[in-house]
């Protein structure tokens, strides 16, 4: 059978049997994912598995344009309550329509950079979010940046754990490591 490599280079069944026999020693990872680009996202998701892999507890706080990849519908539509947050809406079409930060080639570079994870056998970005399912990675979207683009907790994907404050977040962060991505 032949897996796709997970964050860090890890195959699933390796990973998924390291984290049981490492859950003793409890370490701690926050990430706060603020972009919505696809290799930002990617390196969200790497980070994030990688770390439940061996064994971290990994906590991941969605806010801004981050919230799109939570989000539970994909595509671009005008959704939202007025005319600023259907703009918004359509802005943040998903996983799918994610661009990338530099050489998005109109569009086409998340295209480019799927067919190249699946020609060297790494996971794409939305087999890693998968993965982070799997590993039991907790997803939390932020309240604040919710109101501002008019989402609501129905919006996003049922694995998310929670909608958090920024202090609420800090709170659940305090003892470990924080990323800002």
């Amino acid at each position: 059978m032949n897996e796709r490599l997970w964050g860090c280079g890890f195959r699933r069944t390796f990973a998924l049997e390291l984290k049981r026999k490492i859950m003793a020693e409890q370490k701690k990872l926050s990430i706060i994912a603020f972009s919505g680009d696809f290799d930002k996202l990617t390196a969200v998701f790497t980070l994030g598995t990688g770390a439940a892999a061996v064994g971290y507890e990994v906590n991941i706080f969605f806010t801004f344009w981050g919230l799109d990849a939570i989000k539970q519908k994909q595509g671009r539509s005008l959704t939202g309550g007025n005319w600023l947050t259907k703009i918004f809406g359509f802005m943040m079409g998903g996983l799918r329509v994610a661009p990338t930060s530099r050489f998005n080639f109109l569009g086409t570079g998340p295209k480019i950079f799927r067919y190249l994870m699946r020609k060297n056998n790494v996971a794409t970005l939305e087999e890693l979010v998968d993965a982070a399912k799997a590993l039991g990675v907790n997803l939390y979207a932020c309240e604040m940046a919710m109101h501002v683009l008019g989402l609501k907790k129905e919006d996003f994907i049922p694995e998310v754990k929670d909608v958090l404050g920024v202090a609420s977040f800090l709170q659940l962060s305090e003892g470990g490591q924080t990323l800002f991505i």
